[in-house]
């Protein structure tokens, strides 16, 4: 999809109430607590395990499943082998490639440890070691704050201590999360492995199979799917890459299914989705639908073209560039695949309706709905301020993060933070987010070419010049000393002088002092000086609100928990990049249009789309043991083929890439990977009738490992025989 916590039980009978909704959709991304109290549905769809089991994070299975900090994984041996999407992996790829090997479109195969490669220096294994409810603490720290902007501060300040305390013993990381509008807060502490390896992925005509073309719908034949492996220093703690590292051993990994999967069949994944904003309020969703969405999503599209117009040209481009693209071309995707959606369901008309009976509801409660509506008026205020000036926040947000210039801006801010005591700096800028920022400093060189820098830098000089003069930033007016192409240009010439594009001059700067910064002559640090002062400017603004937020968003949500609790409705936080859990059945589903889905695809279908060119460029080894009915032991009995890809009807999001698809016995059965063009609304306004989850099926991995690009050390490793037999 590229798709990419606990919480509190609201109320009280939240079991009950869960119960008589969960059997008749499956809207709702659970975190693992949650699951004991909803035992009765999780029965009722075909759970064989005993869901107790699946609250104990750090038992089988929950203990495998790890965050790649914006994807999912897991283990899958134990000898630290995870399994994950093939775009999850993309980045590594890309980084490993050149135009003379490309294994974005080679794919690659490790036939001993010694041949795997880093997936770079910023990958990393987050594996969840504990939780903790630091509710009390946080609340008391912003309620004794004096103002808006103070109650954002206490936050940070409470937050980095929390961490710094959390992070005492090595080889941690942790994070706090703030669950149903800052209701509650839980401490994360992950296990953090900082030497992870790319040890296989499919050739982009297998792993990418069908390309943009495909993205997002149904039906779907993508072999999706790569591995990475977690090392760790010789005393098994986490370790930054060395020759000398070894395979981190997990206490627990995931098993392949034993079963084929059929129609029907229970189905779950755990995965850390990243954001949906299913209890916002109607203005901050009319905004998205109206403004969000549309402005980016344009931006995208020129973007993308001008980065293919460049790297048609220059091959160098087309490798460095081709993360990047990706990404964009997902989310853009994404947004007219939302756009379409809000329009087909009137989501706008229901989350308006749905914000009026919350209101109508609180004000026949008299005086004790009052804190309630009030919270709602001071959310819809602070919204039209923060609008007064989007258009300035986007493409000033985009220049000083692009290229050289971000680079610069970036290592300006560390050295402004480094003069104060870590526990003083911003958040993003202490010492242990010092390995982050150096690892983005390092693989640059991997994703950066001057020409095309440039090219980026004058799409956003040129979107700046558009806008109107009451979004100008005086500062960075200053700096261009004009208001023409002439100025552009001649702002771009002295930028191709900076020296920001070479590894070393960058990793130089990171200890470089304010006082050096300000006095350099080259052009990419005098931009980055020249704006920072408007930059916390709005910073501090931008706080404020948030302080003001800290304080109506509780009082609001609240409100809407007690609304839906009294109508008889699940009660669920939104999901925020934290651990959950969402389950189903394999389903189809009927389109818009009429026509019926069935919920496998099969290998026939692979060979049915391919035309030689990309994106159906499927290799010729993969259709020749198509041609040959060569199924390697793995046909399902009723589709008398080898499964590729399935639907079901699970909730999932962004983050969820690379979840496992656990069966009955949670036990491997796919990968998650996308959701159909339908559901991608889903993270706004839920739709049980339309939303399926797209997954990539264990025995097409499988299969591409045996007789397409085989990799038999793999499947001995995670105890699959080489040929199977069903």
């Amino acid at each position: 999809m590229r798709l990419a916590g606990l919480a509190v039980a609201i109320g009280s009978g939240l079991g009950a109430m869960l119960a008589a909704n969960v059997a008749q959709a499956v809207e709702g991304m659970w975190v693992p607590q949650q699951l004991p109290e909803i035992a009765g549905p999780l029965k009722k769809a075909g759970l064989k395990l005993n869901p107790s089991q699946l609250a104990n994070l750090t038992g089988d299975p929950m203990a495998a499943v790890v965050s790649l900090g914006g994807c999912t994984a897991s283990f899958v041996s134990p000898q630290g082998l995870v399994v994950t999407n093939h775009h999850c992996a993309y980045g590594a790829i890309q980084l490993n490639s050149t135009p003379e090997k490309n294994l974005m479109r080679d794919g690659f195969n490790a036939a001993t440890p010694a041949q795997e490669v880093s997936a770079g220096p910023n990958a990393r294994i987050y594996a969840l070691d504990t939780i903790q409810d630091v509710t009390k603490q946080v609340r008391a720290a912003i309620d004794l704050a004096p103002d808006a902007l103070g109650r954002t501060q206490a936050l940070e300040k409470i937050e980095k201590q929390l961490v710094a305390s959390c992070e005492r013993e090595p080889g941690f990381r942790c994070r706090l999360y703030s669950f149903s509008g800052g209701n509650s807060y839980r401490l994360f502490r992950n296990l953090e492995i900082k030497d992870v390896r790319l040890v296989y992925a499919p050739p982009g005509s297998i792993g990418n199979y069908g390309g943009e073309v495909d993205n997002w719908t149904w039906p779907r034949h993508t072999g999706d799917f790569a591995f990475y492996r977690a090392y760790v220093g010789k005393d098994g703690k986490p370790a930054a890459f060395s020759p000398d590292n070894v395979p981190y051993q997990p206490k627990h990994h995931l098993k392949i299914a034993d079963k084929p999967l059929g129609e029907r069949d229970f189905v779950m994944v755990a995965g850390y989705p990243g954001r949906t904003a299913r209890y916002a309020l109607a203005e901050e969703f009319d905004e998205t639908a109206t403004w969000t969405y549309p402005t980016i999503g344009e931006h995208y599209k020129r973007l993308v073209a001008l980065v293919q117009r460049e790297g048609g040209k220059n091959p160098d481009i087309a490798v460095r560039y081709a993360s990047t693209i990706r990404g964009w071309q997902n989310v853009m995707k994404n947004y007219d695949g939302q756009l379409e959606g809000f329009k087909r369901i009137g989501a706008a008309e229901k989350k308006q309706a749905e914000e009026t009976a919350v209101l109508e509801w609180l004000r026949k409660q008299g005086p004790q709905g009052e804190a309630a509506i009030a919270a709602h008026g001071k959310l819809v205020a602070l919204d039209e301020a923060a609008r007064t000036h989007r258009e300035r926040d986007l493409v000033f947000g985009q220049l000083r993060s692009t290229g050289t210039l971000g680079a610069a801006t970036q290592l300006y801010r560390f050295a402004l933070e480094r003069a104060k005591p870590d526990a003083e700096r911003e958040q993003g800028y202490q010492e242990r987010d010092r390995p982050t920022i150096e690892g983005a400093m390092r693989q640059m060189e991997r994703r950066y070419v001057p020409a095309m820098d440039r090219e980026l830098q004058a799409y956003w000089l040129r979107e700046y010049l558009k806008l109107p003069d009451s979004q100008r930033v005086p500062a960075l007016d200053k700096w261009l000393g004009g208001s023409d192409e002439k100025a552009i240009q001649a702002a771009l010439d002295k930028l191709a002088k900076t020296r920001l594009g070479s590894t070393q001059q960058r990793i130089t700067l990171m200890d470089t002092d304010k006082a050096s910064f300000e006095k350099s002559k080259d052009p990419a640090v005098q931009f980055a000086v020249a704006i920072m002062p408007t930059v916390l400017q709005l910073e501090q603004e931008g706080k404020a609100r948030a302080g003001d937020a800290l304080v109506a968003r509780p009082v609001y949500m609240q409100a809407v928990a007690d609304y839906k609790k009294s109508k008889g409705q699940s009660v669920y936080p939104d999901a925020n990049s934290s651990l959950r859990i969402t389950f189903g059945n394999v389903t189809g589903y009927t389109k818009t249009d009429g026509t019926k889905q069935v919920p496998f695809t099969r290998l026939e279908e692979v060979a049915a789309k391919a035309t030689g060119k990309e994106p159906f460029d499927a290799p010729q080894v993969l259709l020749d043991a198509i041609s040959a009915k060569n199924y390697g032991g793995l046909a399902d009995r009723k589709l008398k083929t080898v499964p590729v890809n399935f639907l079901s009807d699970l909730d999932i999001t962004g983050g969820n890439s690379g979840s496992p698809v656990l069966d009955a016995q949670g036990k491997l059965v796919g990968l998650a990977f996308d959701g159909n063009w339908e559901s991608v609304s889903s993270n706004w306004v839920f739709d049980p009738a339309m939303t399926r989850m797209i997954a990539v099926d264990q025995r097409y991995m499988r299969w591409i490992m045996q007789e397409v690009f085989p990799a038999p050390q793999l499947l001995a490793e995670m105890g699959v025989p080489e040929k199977a037999g069903k």
